[in-house]
C-alpha cells in the first residue's frame, strides 16, 4: 500500500453488526430465512454460517449478496466449534435456549477491546428463568420448561445484551419488558426482521422494549441494512486523501452525530439520490467522546484517528465504552503520528498527512482500517500485518480501494 488519492464510486455492503444478529435470529425458526444485501465476504459472517451449519442449519447462497437458511431436523443444542470464536456465540446461546430450552456454546471471542465480560448476558437469561453456568471452555444455559417473560433490567446499555434479550424473549411465555436497552440502528434492523417473521415487539425509545412471546416464527425475505461503519470509513478515506468519492447507499440518518463532528472538522459532502458525494479539502482537529447511540460508537474512534493524522493540531478522543482502546496509537507512531494518553483521553498531534510507510499490525478490525487509510497518505510502502482482521468487517476492502485508484493489494 502506498500514497494514493481515492476517486470514483463505491457501494456500501450489508452491515456486519446487523447480518450476524439476523443469522442468530434464524435459529428461532425452522422456516426458511432469506437474506439479501448480505455481506457474504465477511470473515465473521462466514464463521457464523459455519456455526449454524454445525448446529444443523443448511445455508446456501442464492446470489452474490444473498443467502437462504433452511432447517429440516431439530438442531443440536451444543455448538462444537474448534475454530476461531466470535462474540455472537452469546446470541446463539440465547436463541437456542429460547427455542429448545438448553444450549452450550464455546466461550465468546472476537476483538480484544479490553475487559468484555458476559455477565450481563448471564443475568438476562437468568431473569427469564434459565440456569446459566460455565466451565473452562463452554457456557451453558438450561430452561427445561421454557423461558418465561418478565421485566428484564440491563445494568448497562449494551447492544449485544439488548439483542440477546430480544431473541430470548421472542419465544418466551408471556410478556417481557427490557429496561435500559441500547437502541442502535442494528437493533432496530433485528426487531424489524423478527416482526416480519411474526414476532410482537414494540420499541419505546431508549426507555424499554415490549415483547409479547409467540409460539413460532414464519418464513421471511429480508434485506440487511447498509453498513454505517463501512460508509464512514470511505468518507474519511476520501477526505484525508484529497479525493472525490460517491458513496452509494450511505446511511445518513444512522450517522448524524459523527457527521456533524466531521463537518465541523472540515468534511465537505452533499447528499444525492441516496448517495453521499465526498470531496476531500480540509481536515481540522476535533474532539470526540464515544457513548451510546445516538452518540458516537466506539468503533468510530480508530478511523477518526486517521483523520487526526491528516489534521494540523491536536485532536482529542475519549472512549467511554471501552476505556483505553488506544493500542492502535502505537502502530500509528511507527508511521510518524505522535500521540499520548492523558488520563482517559488519547491526544493526537496531527502530522498534517506527512506520514512515512512502515510495517504495522492490525490489532482489531477498525484499527486495521485506520492503518490502511494512513497508508494511503504515507510516503513509501505500508504493510499491514494481521490484515485478516479487516476482512472481518469489510467486504473486498483492497479491491474497493483499487477501484477508487488506491495502490493496495492483499499479500
Amino acid at each position: 500500500m502506498s500514497k494514493s488519492s481515492l476517486n470514483g464510486r463505491v457501494s456500501v455492503a450489508g452491515a456486519k453488526n446487523s447480518a450476524l444478529r439476523l443469522l442468530a435470529a434464524s435459529i428461532l425458526t425452522d422456516a426458511p430465512v432469506h437474506l439479501t444485501n448480505y455481506p457474504s465476504g465477511l470473515l465473521d459472517a462466514q464463521i457464523h454460517v459455519g456455526m449454524l451449519e454445525a448446529l444443523g442449519k443448511s445455508v446456501q447462497p442464492t446470489g452474490i449478496d444473498s443467502v437462504r437458511i433452511t432447517q429440516v431436523a431439530p438442531l443440536t443444542t451444543r455448538l462444537v466449534w474448534p475454530g476461531r470464536s466470535i462474540r455472537n456465540t452469546l446470541l446463539i446461546l440465547g436463541a437456542l435456549t429460547a427455542r429448545y430450552g438448553a444450549a452450550a456454546v464455546p466461550l465468546p471471542g472476537g476483538c480484544r477491546l479490553g475487559e468484555r465480560q458476559y455477565d450481563i448476558h448471564v443475568s438476562l437469561l437468568e431473569q427469564l428463568g434459565a440456569r446459566v453456568w460455565d466451565d473452562e471452555s463452554y457456557l451453558y444455559a438450561e430452561a427445561p420448561n421454557g423461558l418465561v417473560g418478565t421485566d428484564v433490567h440491563l445494568r448497562l446499555r449494551s447492544t449485544g445484551a439488548t439483542e440477546n434479550a430480544i431473541l430470548a424473549a421472542t419465544l418466551a411465555k408471556g410478556a417481557t419488558r427490557v429496561w435500559n436497552p441500547h437502541i442502535r440502528p442494528e437493533v432496530l434492523d433485528l426487531v424489524s426482521m423478527l416482526n416480519a417473521m411474526g414476532a410482537k415487539i414494540v420499541v419505546h425509545g431508549q426507555e424499554h422494549i415490549e415483547i409479547e412471546g409467540v409460539e413460532a416464527l414464519h418464513e421471511v425475505d429480508y434485506a440487511v441494512m447498509p453498513d454505517n461503519m463501512e460508509a464512514l470509513t470511505w468518507l474519511i478515506a476520501a477526505s484525508v486523501t484529497g479525493g472525490e468519492v460517491e458513496i452509494v447507499d450511505f446511511p445518513v440518518r444512522d450517522l448524524e452525530v459523527i457527521l456533524a463532528h466531521l463537518r465541523s472538522a472540515g468534511a465537505t459532502y452533499v447528499e444525492r439520490n441516496g448517495s453521499l458525494v465526498v470531496r476531500g479539502e480540509h481536515c481540522y482537529p476535533f474532539e470526540i467522546s464515544t457513548g451510546p447511540h445516538p452518540g458516537i460508537n466506539s468503533d468510530v474512534q480508530p478511523v477518526m484517528a486517521a483523520w487526526a493524522a491528516r489534521a494540523r493540531g491536536e485532536s482529542r478522543i475519549i472512549d467511554l465504552r471501552f476505556p483505553g482502546r488506544y493500542g492502535y496509537a502505537d502502530e500509528l507512531a511507527k508511521m510518524g503520528v505522535t500521540s499520548r494518553v492523558d488520563g482517559e483521553w488519547l491526544l493526537i498531534d496531527g502530522a498534517d498527512g506527512k506520514l512515512t510507510g512502515a510495517s504495522v499490525r492490525a490489532l482489531d478490525l477498525r484499527a486495521g482500517a485506520a492503518l490502511a487509510i494512513c497508508g494511503l497518505m504515507a510516503e513509501g510502502e505500508t504493510t499491514v500485518t494481521d490484515a485478516w482482521q479487516i476482512s472481518r468487517g469489510y467486504v473486498d476492502f483492497a479491491e474497493k480501494l483499487r477501484s477508487l485508484g488506491g495502490n493496495a493489494e492483499w499479500l
